[in-house]
């Protein structure tokens, strides 16, 4: 894994699924921990660590936003070693999040199911397009509520955020 350059994306806020059925329609399931990491103002950093079948990888992504729906991404895969060095650098102004990512297939693209370990409420479905102006086709699995991408309140890192 290696990508440099521009990531669009839609993010939708999705009713709490049905984690079976998910689970089933799924081609790929990780145990997610993210951590951010201190860095400049209008720059994202952080590391995540993933476990698939009992394989562990860990990555370190650094976003700059665009717009709503278009940011700058470098991510590349680090060691055990560099994860652990630079979780020494996390922001305290930011918690860890703690997810489930279910991966399924969603017309041409990817849907990224995300589950927060202390969310029951709701979920929020991500889809990776090649153009802002790409249709999205959701799986049938998923409740939608509605569209939530560029608003700040359902981003990874305002709900890490302490106190928000």
């Amino acid at each position: 894994m290696n990508t440099n350059g521009k990531e669009i994306e839609r993010k939708y806020l999705i009713k709490y699924p049905d984690l079976e059925l998910l689970t089933k329609k799924s081609f790929s399931v990780k145990e997610i921990v993210q951590t951010y990491l201190s860095s400049e103002k209008g720059i994202d950093r952080r590391v995540r660590s993933s476990r698939e079948n009992g394989t562990v990888t860990y990555t370190f992504t650094e976003k700059r936003k665009i717009t709503d729906l278009t940011r700058f991404e470098d991510e590349r895969e680090i060691s055990r070693e560099e994860y652990e060095a630079l979780l020494t650098t996390a922001d305290g102004d930011f918690d860890p999040i703690y997810k489930t990512r279910y991966c399924i297939e969603s017309g041409e693209r990817v849907a990224e199911v995300d589950v927060y370990k202390d969310v029951s409420d709701f979920a929020i479905c991500e889809v990776e397009l090649c153009d802002e102006n790409e249709s999205v086709t959701l799986p049938d699995c998923i409740t939608l509520i509605r569209e939530v991408s560029g608003e700040k309140k359902y981003t990874n890192r305002y709900m890490a955020k302490r106190n928000k």
